[in-house]
């Protein structure tokens, strides 16, 4: 039997769309005879050979969706995955949109980043005594194959010298396009996913990355590739368009980083400080931060090393997982340490820790996202109010998904607030262009002086507006001032959360994922989504659903869509619950869910609040109201989860 009939026959086993399956054929059949995809051949034999018949055509269904802005996704063969062919194709549809864009400019210019991963292939697809083009591929590959398209086609790249042991963080590559007035940029990175996961996202010349419909745009001429024009590396650092970052740049974003400082610096050993890259980038940047504002952090030792297996961090290399933080409590406890500060591989998330008590041996406890956007929010506000440099009109800017006490918080101190962004950090980059250039969004004037701080509940935060991404090291900053700054004041970090849930009311979000993955799991996500949609429900749980909006909706308050790209960060249902006022203060309540840009997930975001606090509360019912607040997200969460995967005959996991 040949291979066609062979895979043809072995498809059948799998549950999956017809039209992936032909599909999956045809791109095989072009990576089997095509002699650029000739390397690849020996894997792709034996996976017909043993019959693996769900990962190739899970691999070879579909190109790699260039979303919003990049692609990212499991590293491997086929066009489905992260490979030289698939990255190559996308640098060239971008050389192609930045010559549409400045037809005028004669010498474009572009800045590379990459992170620590190298492929391993953790998840033993592969053959390991065979050929493999991708085993060992690394970030630093990456942008050097992906330098010698840019070259090929007269573009001037910046990106790290080729012998250099440093590492470029997302945040740092924002301001390094600015600061170099370059056109745009590319980071090669897969921030906290798996080890055996990469990606490439593109930047625009503001830092930011490409909102619709220029990211439609680009996707457009991503997907109109048919050839490549590559050189050789040594002739591409031969042809003079190559040029090697100076330390000047990085020297001038760690100086723009810690000049966000907001008290006087710590005197010696005056609050200790745990920091952990998790394996990652941070190191060269956060904590270069802290350090250059007089703190002494207190490595993680086992951790500090770049390394992109990440082997000794617990699940994956994310802030945003409690377990990601063992081995850095060992050490907080060992010292006696008041905080702990930790960021992703590539340096733009930032996870805390913080002691519940100042004095002797203490607990500590993990602070979320949201929490983390409030602590930086109302630090912010209430030290520039303070110091009385809190701007004419300041500006609060925060996504949908993103917990609505930071809008309490803003409104308290008499900001303006945009808190209804879709997900992501281009999107308070782009509130930041329209300031820039013309001084309003939507309701909203102010100038660039008069933004304040950006934040989302994925442990992200902008705090100024010469960077256009999140960014672990100006948060970092602010986390140790706010801690050392309550130290002064003999509290701490967690008796202020405390505090501010008084003043502004408790709230509790909590983020379920329902992951769906390979192919059929594809199929399922979009029938779930498109079932809620056509179909919402008038109640989750012991809650009536008040309220109903899709973002999608041409005729809702975003308008008509601007193309694929635009569609699918709107893909995104809000569901909105009557207020609970059964007990002794009002809850609200609230469900969002959207598909992951970058996993085979979909996300919940579930939130339930309450009023402040009032006097005529005493402690044992103010506790009982944040247990019940804690209660109902679980029992929200529980039945939306239940109830979205019935949509397509699924139960939830134990």
């Amino acid at each position: 039997m040949d291979w066609k009939s062979k895979v043809q026959a072995g498809f059948e086993t799998v549950d999956a769309d017809p039209a992936f399956k032909q599909r999956a054929i045809q791109n095989l059949e072009q990576w089997l005879t095509d002699p650029d995809t000739a390397a690849y051949r020996p894997q792709i034999d034996w996976l017909i050979e043993q019959g693996r018949y769900s990962d190739l055509l899970d691999a070879f269904y579909q190109v790699l969706p260039f979303g919003t802005g990049g692609r990212r996704g499991a590293v491997g063969i086929g066009p489905n995955r992260m490979n030289l062919w698939t990255l190559n194709a996308s640098v060239q549809g971008h050389v192609d949109y930045l010559k549409q864009k400045f037809p005028n400019v004669s010498e474009l210019h572009v800045v590379l980043a990459y992170d620590v991963r190298q492929f391993e292939d953790q998840r033993k697809v592969y053959n390991p005594a065979l050929p493999n083009p991708v085993l060992h591929l690394s970030s630093k590959e990456f942008v050097h194959s992906a330098a010698c398209v840019y070259v090929a086609n007269g573009v001037h790249v910046h990106v790290l010298p080729a012998d250099s042991q440093r590492y470029l963080a997302t945040p740092e590559l924002s301001y390094s396009i600015r600061h170099l007035k370059a056109h745009g940029g590319l980071n090669i990175s897969a921030s906290h996913n798996p080890p055996d996961d990469n990606g490439g996202k593109f930047y625009d010349e503001r830092g930011g990355q490409p909102v619709p419909p220029d990211d439609q745009i680009m996707s457009d001429m991503v997907d109109q590739v048919t050839s490549v024009r590559i050189i050789p590396w040594a002739d591409a650092v031969r042809s003079g368009k190559i040029h090697w970052l100076e330390s000047s740049v990085h020297d001038a974003y760690i100086e723009i980083c810690r000049k966000q400082t907001l008290v006087p610096p710590p005197r010696f050993d005056e609050i200790k400080v745990v920091f952990t890259p998790l394996h990652g980038v941070g190191s060269m940047t956060a904590m270069e931060t802290l350090i250059a504002q007089g703190f002494r952090p207190i490595p993680v030792p086992e951790q500090m090393a770049a390394d992109g297996q990440f082997p000794n961090v617990t699940g994956t290399p994310n802030p945003e997982l409690p377990v990601s933080f063992d081995r850095a409590v060992v050490v907080a406890k060992e010292q006696q340490a008041h905080l702990i500060l930790s960021t992703d591989p590539d340096a733009d998330r930032i996870g805390c820790m913080a002691c519940e008590t100042l004095d002797g041996p203490s607990e500590f406890r993990y602070i979320n996202g949201n929490e983390i956007a409030m602590l930086l929010t109302y630090f912010k506000l209430a030290k520039l109010t303070e110091q009385n440099r809190l701007p004419k009109s300041p500006v609060v800017v925060k996504t949908e998904v993103t917990s609505n006490i930071v809008t309490r918080v803003a409104r308290h101190f008499g900001s303006q607030v945009i808190d209804n962004l879709l997900v992501g950090f281009k999107y308070i980059a782009e509130v930041l262009w329209q300031l820039e250039s013309t001084g309003t969004y939507e309701e909203v004037k102010a100038t660039l002086d008069d933004y304040v701080i950006g934040v989302e509940e994925s442990h992200g935060a902008m705090l100024m507006a010469t960077v256009r991404d999140k960014d672990a090291s100006a948060a970092a900053l602010l986390l140790a001032e706010l801690a050392l700054d309550l130290k002064r004041q003999g509290q701490t970090v967690v008796q202020l959360l405390d505090r501010l849930a008084k003043q502004f009311g408790y709230f509790r979000n909590d983020g379920i994922n329902i992951v769906m993955t390979g192919i059929e799991g594809k199929s399922n996500m979009i029938k779930m989504l498109d079932t809620l949609r056509n179909n919402p429900p008038a109640q989750i749980g012991a809650w009536k659903v008040e309220s109903f909006e899709d973002l999608r909706n041409e005729d809702g308050r975003m308008g008509p869509l601007k193309g694929a790209t635009d569609a699918a960060s709107r893909n995104f249902l809000i569901f909105r619950l009557a207020a609970n006022t059964s007990g002794k203060l009002p809850l609200s309540a609230r469900v969002v869910l959207r598909p992951s840009g970058t996993e085979p997930k979909a996300k919940a975001y579930v939130e339930v609040g309450c009023d402040p606090y009032t006097n005529h509360l005493s402690d044992a019912e103010w506790n009982a109201i944040r247990a019940d607040v804690d209660a109902h997200v679980k029992a929200i969460g529980k039945a939306f989860v239940a109830m979205a995967m019935g949509t397509v005959g699924l139960t939830p996991p134990a």
